[in-house]
């Protein structure tokens, strides 16, 4: 029940936070393009698309948490809660298809033979309010994110801040396009604004491997199941401990050994308190599967950690 109710509070707070952000994007989206097609701006108009593409981020990430908020089933016995890496890298697809078209118009513009007007003061002022909103947007989904775990908001909210940063671009080259009263430099920024867009694609992209691919982005928290389990009293070589990640927590299966002679009560009552200490050092866990085994009888690791394994993997350079 403890489990329900958590994965309803994270989803309530996935919807919310992505409301706020599909209401605030989409104001800023239309007052970009308006402004940039009335000033001129190609730099600005290209900022517009990025925050479309927000827009339909956020619309992604209300349909995942919906999905995410589903029952475990039959055929999902784990839940849905990994909907969410797949629609990080659903988002990192849009940001980089975003990012690709702003690319080609910035150079199909920076050599075009057409003339270039300077562009409206307008879109200074446009650009600075467009600063400010994305700034508070992004600093609210980052923090939610990490308050919940979520790794689709925590992407989101990276995102924002680099909208930030190409706000900020874009208010660089409009001020030297009208100091040097040279509009080119507008195309220049368009073209630096998306080359940064498609490099946080590629890295979204990437981070979100870690979790589809059943690893663990912070493989200290072996550390942390490790000491966990040297807390409790008749347990000894935990061994084969697995952990990856499901919806920003962590499913956690290990095997350790215990004295064969104990009754089936007291190695359940211990696998319990190992179980109950790995919750009490690591509050992000999904599930934790622990099988004793009698003193001496420990398979060879085919996968999994032990404590060696895990010494020598702290020590290796990262």
């Amino acid at each position: 029940m403890e489990q329900v109710k958590n994965n309803d509070d994270t989803q309530k707070q996935v919807l919310k936070a992505s409301y706020i952000s599909i209401a605030g994007n989409g104001i800023i989206s239309i007052a970009k393009l308006v402004v940039g097609f009335i000033s001129g701006s190609f730099a600005v108009i290209s900022d517009g698309i990025d925050s479309a593409s927000d827009v339909a981020i956020s619309i992604v990430m209300v349909a995942t948490a919906k999905i995410m908020g589903r029952k475990p089933n039959s055929k999902y016995v784990y839940g849905y809660a990994k909907a969410e890496s797949i629609a990080t890298k659903i988002l990192s697809m849009v940001i980089f298809f975003a990012g690709a078209q702003m690319f080609i118009s910035a150079v199909e513009r920076l050599f075009s033979e057409e003339a270039r007007p300077l562009p409206g003061i307008i879109a200074i002022y446009v650009t600075i309010a467009s600063i400010v909103c994305k700034l508070l947007l992004a600093r609210y989904q980052t923090s939610v994110g990490r308050k919940v775990n979520s790794s689709m908001l925590i992407a989101n909210g990276i995102n924002m801040r680099n909208d930030v940063i190409i706000s900020l671009s874009v208010l660089v080259g409009l001020f030297f396009t009208y100091v040097l009263h040279m509009p080119i430099f507008d195309a220049i920024t368009a073209l630096l604004v998306s080359c940064f867009i498609i490099r946080s694609a590629f890295k979204i992209f990437m981070d979100s491997n870690v979790e589809l691919m059943d690893g663990v982005k912070d493989t200290s928290v072996y550390q942390k199941i490790f000491d966990a389990i040297g807390k409790v009293e008749g347990i000894k070589n935990p061994h084969r401990v697995r952990s990856r990640s499901i919806g920003g927590k962590y499913m956690i299966t290990l095997d350790a050994e215990a004295d064969g002679d104990m009754t089936l009560w007291q190695a359940h009552t211990l696998a319990n308190e190992v179980e109950q200490s790995i919750r009490n050092s690591i509050p992000e866990v999904y599930d934790i599967v622990v099988h004793i085994e009698p003193f001496g009888t420990n398979p060879e690791n085919v996968f999994g950690m032990d404590d060696k394994e895990k010494a020598e993997d702290n020590s290796s350079p990262q």
